[in-house]
Order: structure tokens, then C-alpha cells, then sequence
């Protein structure tokens, strides 16, 4: 690499709620000699984001507009709604959307979810974010139904969450530019995919000769036809030869020596 040469890197964005530190490290074992690069983006800004060039591949939240963009859908998030701790909700273990019917449910600008109704009854604005929609559900103003990782980004010790069964779930995807695979790209779909150092990129690996195996004197190997092994003209002579019938050698059995006996 000449000086004026710009070592390569890797941009990789990611939306609030995937934690992508386990990825970074393997990353930093396997490709040392190029950096790799965080971008933070808002979930409805990420498919623009990856499109424009301002990162080569991100962690997205489905459903996203797929048009120039591939994407590898990786995991499922439970849907919880967040209350004070001091709410009924916080009594039980779970709840379902028809529980909330009577609450007042906020829907932040960012929200994810893909609702065909929405739970509860609506605010009389809506929140830019979730950030804010949380300080909003502290100060007892209502609830927020977000995907778990979320409600964990956005902890409070005066807030707890419970899971919501019959809510819609949030998918976390990898995603790319499809005209812009590169072999770093590569690289990090097979992190991200669990592969290993030799198979990371996903491309097929030239074949390997095949060891001869050591001579072990044919022991082990097929006879061909016709012909006999020493091992196996060993057992069948030991068997015949290697110690004579009581009655002789070869005679039939029962067979005596000496005069016949007399007829009557």
C-alpha cells in the first residue's frame, strides 16, 4: 500500500435496540487490518441511510422498503408494553392487546410495529420518540408497547414492562445495498450467520487432495476375484491341517485300526 493509499474499513449501522458488540468483536479477531466502524441511525432513517452510501451494511428493523436492498432476517423480539411500577398491569405476567383497551397507549413518531388496530385509546399528540414516550409513561400520562430490546435501552427503576401475546413482533434483519455485495460484506454476513474463520465469506473453498492412506498390507482390502489372501489361506488350512482328527487323517468317523471285527 502506497502512502497515499486509504486503508480499507467496514461502516456498519445499527438501530436503537440491537446491541451489535458481539459481532464487532469477532469481526476485530478475524480482519484486524480493517476497522470497522459504528454508525447509530433511527429505524426510519437506516433503508435511506444504507442506499446513500453512509454505511455498507446495518441492522434494520422489518418491515423496511426492500427496493435496491438485500436483507437476512436474523431474530424476533417479544413485544412488551411499559408501565409504572405501580401500575395493575405490573401485577400480572403477561397481557393481551384487549387488556389495554382502556389505557391510553402513546404511538411515538419512530414507532416499528406494524399494527393493523392499535391497542388502548390514542394521546392527544404523539410523541417524537420513544425516549420521549417513556418519560411520558414515568410522568403517568400512559402506556408504550415497543419490542423488548427498547423497553431495556430505555430502563427506569420506576418502570417495569410485561410482555403483550397477541401484539405484532419486531424482526431484526441484516441489510445492504444488493448491487454492492462486497467481500467485506461477505465477511460480515458469515460473522453474523455463525460461520467459521474458513467458511466466513460464503464462497466455496478449492478442493483438498485426498491423503493415500498407508499401506497396511492388505489386510484390510477386498480380495479380487479368483484370488485367495495369505490370511485367508492361513485360516483355512490351520483349520484342516494344523491338528488332525482323532479318527485318522481324513478317514471318515468312527473309523478303527486293526483286524475287522467278526460278522455273526
Amino acid at each position: 500500500m502506497t502512502g497515499s493509499e486509504v486503508p480499507r474499513s467496514f461502516r456498519l449501522a445499527y438501530v436503537p435496540g440491537v446491541t451489535p458488540t458481539k459481532w464487532v468483536r469477532i469481526w476485530n479477531e478475524r480482519l484486524p487490518d480493517i476497522p470497522l466502524a459504528l454508525v447509530t441511525v433511527s429505524a426510519a432513517e437506516a433503508p435511506d441511510l444504507l442506499r446513500d452510501g453512509g454505511a455498507d451494511a446495518g441492522f434494520v428493523r422489518l418491515p423496511i422498503d426492500r427496493t435496491d436492498l438485500s436483507a437476512i432476517p436474523l431474530y424476533t423480539e417479544t413485544t412488551v408494553v411499559v408501565v409504572p411500577k405501580d401500575h395493575v398491569v405490573a401485577a400480572v405476567d403477561e397481557v393481551s392487546a384487549g387488556d389495554l383497551a382502556d389505557e391510553i397507549v402513546l404511538h411515538p413518531v419512530d414507532d416499528t410495529l406494524d399494527w393493523e388496530l392499535r391497542p388502548g385509546r390514542p394521546a392527544n399528540a404523539r410523541p417524537d420518540t420513544t425516549a420521549d414516550a417513556i418519560e411520558l409513561v414515568a410522568a403517568g400520562v400512559g402506556l408504550l408497547v415497543v419490542p423488548q430490546s427498547l423497553a431495556r435501552l430505555h430502563h427506569r427503576k420506576d418502570l417495569t414492562y410485561r410482555p403483550v401475546l397477541d401484539a405484532p413482533e419486531s424482526r431484526v434483519a441484516l441489510s445492504w445495498p444488493e448491487d454492492e455485495t462486497t467481500e467485506l460484506v461477505e465477511d460480515f454476513i458469515g460473522i453474523v450467520r455463525g460461520r467459521t474463520v474458513n467458511s466466513s465469506r460464503g464462497r466455496p473453498t478449492p478442493p483438498q487432495p485426498k491423503r493415500e492412506r498407508p499401506d497396511t498390507g492388505g489386510a484390510r482390502r477386498k480380495p479380487a476375484a479368483g484370488k485367495s489372501t495369505g490370511k485367508s489361506i492361513g485360516k483355512s488350512t490351520g483349520k484342516s491341517t494344523g491338528k488332525s482328527p482323532r479318527s485318522g487323517s481324513g478317514g471318515p468317523k468312527g473309523g478303527r485300526r486293526g483286524k475287522p471285527g467278526r460278522r455273526s
